[in-house]
């Protein structure tokens, strides 16, 4: 192919509960899909949030707003500087892990900020997510975790999401070692690794598209000059 990413740039974030990175079955995943973009040329960024101690709060930051002990805003730095985000996140009761919920809360304390086109400062990047469990939630959390991303302005590509929870669970997690031995599981499932390699391919060709054009274009979507296009919101809602 001879499409070039190596000018891209990708941070994925892993918001596991684990607190050892080794063990996290969701950075398992994600490792596959940050491997695919690697082969590309891709700069890949790896964090995993329970490295770091992140204030609580919809704040740029915690440490100056609340006083709180804050990583948070060096993190938001590398996802700033990033082409490509990716969120990871476990199942937990059918929903996205709370640590999740934390890192959206402080992406969109940031949504108000600008690019260099005077557009929301995710504009002209592009999102996707990893979900593991053993038990029901895949698409669930994808919804809801694409939904955050899309909203706060990322391009959300199709197929950008890839998970995996096995048989109808309680069952065995992404990379768990099948007793007595064997493949762990998921890493030769079709469905999964289909799903990661759809994902992490269309993010590349979504944030190649935008780099190349300079990211959206300005007309019709900067705060600061919204009322000068025309649109139904200035006409009548019956123009018969």
């Amino acid at each position: 192919m001879d499409t070039k990413f190596d000018d891209l740039s990708a941070v994925f974030l892993n918001t596991s509960l684990s607190a050892d990175a080794s063990s996290s079955h969701t950075m398992r995943l994600m490792r596959r899909a940050a491997g695919i973009m690697r082969d590309q040329a891709v700069s890949v960024d790896l964090i995993h949030m329970r490295d770091h101690f992140i204030g609580v709060g919809v704040v740029e930051d915690a440490g100056e707003q609340y006083g709180q002990r804050d990583e948070w805003p060096g993190i938001q730095e590398r996802i700033f500087a990033a082409d490509i985000f990716v969120l990871g996140t476990p199942i937990w009761l059918g929903v996205k892990s709370s640590v999740a919920t934390l890192a959206i809360e402080r992406m969109y304390a940031h949504s108000g900020e600008f690019n260099d086109r005077g557009q929301w400062a995710y504009y002209g990047k592009t999102a996707g997510c990893v979900v593991t469990g053993n038990e029901d939630g895949v698409k669930a959390c994808a919804r809801d975790v694409l939904y955050a991303l899309q909203h706060i302005g990322y391009t959300i590509p199709p197929q950008a999401d890839c998970g995996w929870i096995g048989e109808a669970g309680p069952g065995a997690s992404y990379g768990d070692v099948p007793e007595g031995g064997g493949t762990p599981a998921g890493y030769d499932n079709d469905f999964t690794m289909r799903n990661t390699t759809f994902m992490s391919w269309n993010l590349m060709h979504t944030a190649r598209m935008l780099k190349d054009s300079g990211g959206l274009p300005a007309y019709g979507n900067v705060p600061a000059s919204w009322q000068d296009v025309p649109n139904a919101a200035q006409q009548s809602p019956d123009p018969d």
